[in-house]
């Protein structure tokens, strides 16, 4: 196995809904494939958005189990002040703030939304995570 990931997927209830937040937070929705899912170019991988119900059809799960799914994908950011810029585009887009931001133990800046979904996503500033231009990111040596 090669050492990077595709695709982010993510089962949603209400696949409208979550498309237009997506929209909303800046991201195009690929525009050729449209039927059932919901495409998102995000660098070098994609988001999708798949309902819940089939997504777990499909791996072969319970789609009825709740709870916390033990995942939050990351968004990191440039500055301090686009953290907040970032968690203030959620709550517009119709997301929720989980945990305002603030210092990270760290040493940089932090703080979670959750999408209309209840999907959690950790947006952070570490300045030892430099963000390239072409918006990759890279572990420090």
């Amino acid at each position: 196995m090669e050492p990077r990931l595709s695709i982010v997927t993510l089962g949603v209830d209400d696949l409208d809904r979550a498309a237009r937040f997506y929209e909303a937070m800046g991201l195009t929705r690929h525009a050729g494939i449209t039927d059932g899912v919901a495409f998102f170019q995000m660098g070098g991988i994609v988001l999708s958005l798949f309902p819940r119900r089939e997504l777990a059809k499909d791996a072969g799960v319970d789609s009825l189990a709740s709870g916390f799914s033990g995942i939050a994908l990351a968004y990191n950011t440039r500055s301090e002040a686009e953290v907040d810029a970032v968690l203030q585009q959620a709550v517009e887009a119709g997301g929720t703030i989980v945990r305002p931001a603030g210092r990270a133990f760290w040493g940089g800046r932090t703080g979670y939304f959750a999408d209309t979904e209840g999907h959690l996503w950790e947006v952070a500033h570490n300045p030892a995570f430099p963000i390239a231009e072409d918006g990759t990111i890279r572990l420090p040596e």
